[in-house]
């Protein structure tokens, strides 16, 4: 038995801000994945419990008039997967999405819950991180837009025109297992390509290779207005792993956490510069 103390539902943004504020401490609900985990494993003691899964508002995905591409943060990783407009501006997400758990778990949880939840493993993290995702932050006293959670409402996570249009994306993520597996380690590129063939946008994450997600500023900076070539990759190699902080745990020894960063640095640069439109002059 689940130690809940009660349960709410509500029908809207507003209703459940007001839920909130009434009952300090309560938690929002949306596909439940990760909280029913807390609940069984007894870390969650008389929970209050508000469920958002039936807010409209929370889910979908459009372009707005500015061409920035909104998903709702209720929107389930299948739905994320499936969804042309998705797909089309942000295939490196959607293929990420499609790499969360079972497809049982992908058919209901949700990108928003993902990043509440905080989890350095988080699948969707890198993708959104590369991609300069903004999000939508909702409180009874209005809304506003930052590039980390806070304690208002995650409502939605706007990805900017400029961050997709004309660049090429690639999230690899290695596990020990090719279903199901929390990621070893996750990487995210994204880039794009000036006329001359030069690097005018390079972007790189990883989940798991520090305490929390991180974008590489440096190995990123390293990248820019140069030609793409099999040494350029092999000097960020070296790059990415000076504002990496891998650990050693039970799933991964140092050693080999060490030598994804690198391996799948590369590999990831690799893949996004070519669907850029781009090759790599070897």
């Amino acid at each position: 038995m689940y130690d809940i103390k009660e349960t709410f539902r509500a029908n809207s943004v507003p209703e459940a801000l007001e839920l909130l504020r009434a009952h300090p401490g309560a938690i929002p609900v949306c596909g439940g994945t990760d909280v029913m985990i807390h609940l069984k494993e007894r870390k969650l003691r008389r929970a209050a419990l508000v469920g958002i899964m039936d807010i409209a508002s929370l889910q979908g995905i459009y372009l707005e008039q500015t061409g920035d591409l909104f998903i709702g943060s209720g929107t389930c990783f299948d739905s994320i997967y499936q969804n042309p407009l998705a797909r089309a501006c942000v295939p490196m997400l959607a293929d990420a999405c499609n790499q969360v758990g079972s497809p049982q778990i992908r058919s209901v949880a949700t990108i928003g819950g993902n990043l509440c939840n905080g989890a350095v493993s988080a699948d969707s993290v890198p993708s959104l991180l590369v991609l300069k995702a903004e999000l939508e932050l909702t409180s009874l006293e209005g809304k506003r837009v930052v590039l980390e959670t806070g304690r208002e409402l995650l409502t939605g996570i706007r990805i900017p025109k400029a961050s997709y249009e004309g660049h090429g994306g690639k999230y690899l993520k290695f596990g020990q297992r090719n279903a199901m597996e929390i990621a070893t380690l996750g990487c995210a590129v994204n880039c794009a390509l000036s006329p001359d063939g030069t690097i005018r946008d390079f972007a790189i994450a990883f989940g798991v290779a520090a305490p929390r997600p991180i974008r590489c500023a440096k190995a990123e900076s390293l990248m820019l207005g140069r030609r793409p070539t099999g040494a350029l990759l092999k000097e960020l190699r070296r790059a990415v792993l000076l504002e990496c902080a891998p650990r050693e745990s039970w799933r991964a020894s140092l050693e080999l956490r060490t030598q994804l960063i690198q391996e799948l640095a590369e590999r990831a640069s690799r893949c996004a510069i070519e669907h850029a439109g781009g090759s790599l002059d070897d």
